[in-house]
């Protein structure tokens, strides 16, 4: 996985700041004081999050005079969805793997077992 996808994920693996991207989706644009007014958070938790979510390419800022509006980018979005698709894939290929082994070394066991139990006496 590049840097950069790890950095997507690593942005919205946070459940606050997943929480913070459902409020902003359905805003369309807002500042960290009305995000702070919906959500949990202090204003100031809304800022960190949002430089996280910032820093990823997930929200984008606009001045508008003295406040800072951001809004999400939604291609940024599809970009994580891609990104938890692959490691999805890969971790179903990883886990597809461990049970043919664990099936491989149950069938050598129960082989092995018939195969003394017809040996005794």
């Amino acid at each position: 996985m590049n840097p950069e996808d790890e950095e997507l994920l690593a942005a919205v693996t946070e459940p606050g700041r997943r929480r913070l991207l459902d409020v902003l989706l359905a805003l369309g644009e807002a500042t960290p004081t009305a995000l702070a007014a919906e959500l949990p958070f202090t204003r100031q938790a809304v800022a960190k999050h949002l430089a996280v979510l910032d820093r990823a390419g997930l929200v984008e800022a606009r001045r508008d005079g003295r406040e800072v509006r951001y809004s999400v980018r939604p291609e940024r979005l599809d970009a994580a969805v891609r990104a938890m698709a692959d490691v999805a894939a890969r971790w179903d290929a990883r886990l597809q793997r461990i049970k043919q082994i664990a099936e491989s070394a149950h069938r050598e066991t129960r082989s092995g077992e018939a195969a003394r139990a017809t040996r005794r006496p």
